[in-house]
């Protein structure tokens, strides 16, 4: 049986890192993979990769790029900058994200 992870991160959230080598960075998310519980987050967790050249016009070498990063070491951003927890309420019978620290819907 497969595991798949719930999370109340959502694509394109401006989330911190809290645990690891890049703790305090923030960014943007930009892939979810909830069968694996990791998330790409921009400019976080960078790691160079040997890239083969694809055509006479491409340019080879080693590139950086982002790597996936655990969902349980990331934690949305209030607009102050603080990390804060994730809550949901309902408002006109509809559920919506809000952060716990000052409220303020996501």
């Amino acid at each position: 049986m497969e595991r798949t992870y719930k999370t109340k991160l959502k694509r394109n959230d401006q989330v911190m890192v809290i645990a690891g080598k890049d703790k305090g960075k923030t960014g943007r998310i930009l892939r979810i993979d909830l069968k694996n519980g990791r998330a790409v987050v921009e400019g976080v967790n960078m790691v160079k990769k040997a890239q083969r050249r694809r055509s006479q016009q491409d340019q080879g070498g080693i590139i950086e790029l982002e790597a996936a990063i655990e969902l349980s070491n990331l934690m949305a951003v209030t607009k102050d900058g603080r990390p804060s927890r994730i809550g949901l309420e309902f408002e006109n019978g509809r559920k919506v994200r809000v952060l716990k620290k000052t409220g303020e819907q996501i």
